[in-house]
């Protein structure tokens, strides 16, 4: 059953992820809602993956509590939530598996086809996720074949193909060239602006990664929260240059993000 508010599909309260006698996340408030669009930004160890993890269902809090989807972990069934959330990684697939049943095994959340069947609904569906994110033509390839940006494109497919109503997205343009990242960064625009996507959210390092469309921020460093809130809000010169420990310039133009230092 939902909660209070249905438009509430993270909940994070007073949230401390501890391991190795170190805090990865410490007192982190944060909610997301059903329409809303958020990048959570900061540096390498701010605990960005960390609070993705326990918004997938994937870790539970040392204290605190997490809800999702209008579930508390640590009273269910993860295996269960996880079914309606996305969340895009490169989990082992298998070099030789096929771009299509990269994303068609998402349906009985399994990496690698074995003797599963699969309907022509599902069949469609993967096609169409493929042809959404460019990768139709590819779909007979093998995922060890792919270039690096036509594999994160194939992840995000794979993610969406259970119809989710959180997508998360782990530092998606990580690793690709200029070309790869803009048409990346082009098509999640494309999913922001679609009324019937799912709630959002994106984890980055960088502001120039973060899509138009995108609605909220998250600004960590050393497992805390710097700033949080509408993202014309968020991103100023000041709250960044504390993310990231350096005096930054914020500029922004057609809604796209640059930062360099001041």
């Amino acid at each position: 059953m939902w909660g209070v508010d249905q438009d509430v599909v993270i909940a994070a309260d007073e949230v401390t992820v501890t391991r190795g006698g170190s805090d990865l996340v410490r007192g982190v408030t944060w909610q997301v809602e059903l329409d809303e669009r958020w990048v959570v930004l900061g540096p390498n160890g701010a605990g960005k993956t960390t609070l993705l993890r326990l918004a997938a269902g994937r870790l539970h809090p040392t204290a605190g509590t997490v809800d999702v989807l209008g579930e508390r972990l640590g009273r269910v069934d993860v295996r269960e939530l996880r079914m309606r959330v996305g969340l895009t990684s490169a989990e082992a697939v298998p070099p030789e598996e096929t771009v299509l049943d990269v994303v068609l095994t998402a349906s009985w959340s399994v990496v690698g086809r074995f003797t599963e069947r699969y309907d022509h609904l599902d069949v469609a569906r993967a096609h169409a996720l493929l042809d959404q994110f460019g990768m139709a033509q590819l779909a007979k390839r093998t995922y060890g074949t792919l270039s690096e940006g036509e594999r994160k494109r194939t992840q995000i497919a794979r993610a969406l193909m259970t119809d989710p109503e959180l997508l998360l997205l782990d530092e998606p343009a990580a690793g690709l060239d200029l070309g790869a990242r803009e048409d990346l960064v082009r098509r999640l625009a494309d999913l922001a602006a679609d009324p019937d996507a799912p709630a959002l959210v994106l984890v980055t390092h960088h502001v120039e990664e973060i899509p138009p469309g995108f609605t909220h921020a998250l600004l960590m460093r050393s497992g805390g929260v710097v700033a949080q809130g509408l993202l014309p809000d968020v991103l100023t010169d000041a709250n960044l240059s504390e993310t990231f420990a350096l005096p930054l310039l914020v500029t922004e133009a057609d809604g796209r993000y640059t930062a360099r230092a001041a």
